[in-house]
């Protein structure tokens, strides 16, 4: 893997160099101490992964990984910052890192991290190419069995399957996929007419299923915060803010759960099954 490292303070650069070169992760292509010169370095040595603080000058740490992400989506950003407040941390999340670690460094948790994200690279790269193969050998549209099995698989991972509103969560997708339009295009009193039931009574079955699949996924954050289903979902199907906020309610230091956006929910699944 090749890294580039982004920090003010130039011995967190000299500390997160070692680390990376001492352990046989990969090579550093570069690192600079704002985001701005980031910016420009990053796009032109293309890393794999980047290490980026929070608080940077001239460009902070969101704002470089959204601008890089425009441009270079595949490139892998792990933000390691003394900042601890939740909101900041949430919109971090938002703005596409993989994972976010607290200073001081924690060198055991670095190599952790640093080693899922190498896999998940390898893992994608072996797919990108397995894509490729079956895009030249069968370009036909993928049928709407395929779509309906990638929908129950990926609900089957929050256990939501079995609930009544998985029913119609199944259904409204299909019909999303079928127009080619997005949940946030229709108005939903159309969509409950799909199904042939009272809005009202739709939207309470669809909300319950997916906190059942809120609770599950926080569940497993609880548990294992590296596991990868909870990194992917909790940021792709899920608010984060709601999942740590349903972490924090399992745990006993919160008095009520994360809450249910179901757009968020809809878009998520339904890029899931673009990806297949």
């Amino acid at each position: 893997m090749r890294y580039y490292i982004i920090d003010d303070d130039v011995n967190i650069v000299k500390i997160l160099a070692n680390l990376i070169e001492e352990n046989g992760s990969g090579e550093v292509v570069g690192s600079s101490n704002d985001g701005e010169t980031a910016l420009r370095e990053i796009l032109l040595c293309n890393p794999d992964i980047v290490l980026v603080d929070l608080l940077l000058p001239k460009l902070d740490g969101n704002s470089l990984v959204r601008e890089v992400k425009l441009l270079k989506p595949k490139i892998k950003f792990i933000m390691i910052s003394q900042v601890s407040d939740a909101r900041l941390v949430g919109d971090s999340y938002n703005s596409g890192i993989e994972f976010f670690i607290s200073k001081p460094i924690n060198k055991i948790e670095v190599e952790k991290v640093t080693s899922k994200v190498a896999e998940k690279i390898e893992i994608e790269n072996m797919l990108d190419n397995i894509k490729k193969v079956f895009k030249d050998v069968n370009p036909e549209k993928k049928s709407e069995n395929n779509n309906i099995k990638v929908i129950k698989h990926v609900l089957s991972k929050f256990g939501m399957l079995g609930e009544k509103g998985t029913n119609d969560i199944i259904k409204i997708c299909m019909y999303l996929l079928e127009t080619k339009k997005s949940f946030d295009e229709c108005n939903f009193n159309d969509l409950c007419s799909i199904i042939g039931d009272s809005p009202k009574t739709v939207q309470q079955r669809m909300r319950r299923a997916i906190k059942i699949g809120l609770t599950n996924l926080a569940y497993i954050g609880v548990e294992d915060y590296y596991n990868e289903s909870f990194q992917d979902y909790s940021k792709g199907m899920f608010d984060f803010a709601s999942v740590k906020t349903e972490m924090d309610y399992i745990k006993g230091k919160n008095k009520t759960g994360g809450k249910v956006i179901i757009s968020k929910f809809f878009e998520g699944l339904l890029l899931q099954c673009e990806d297949y």
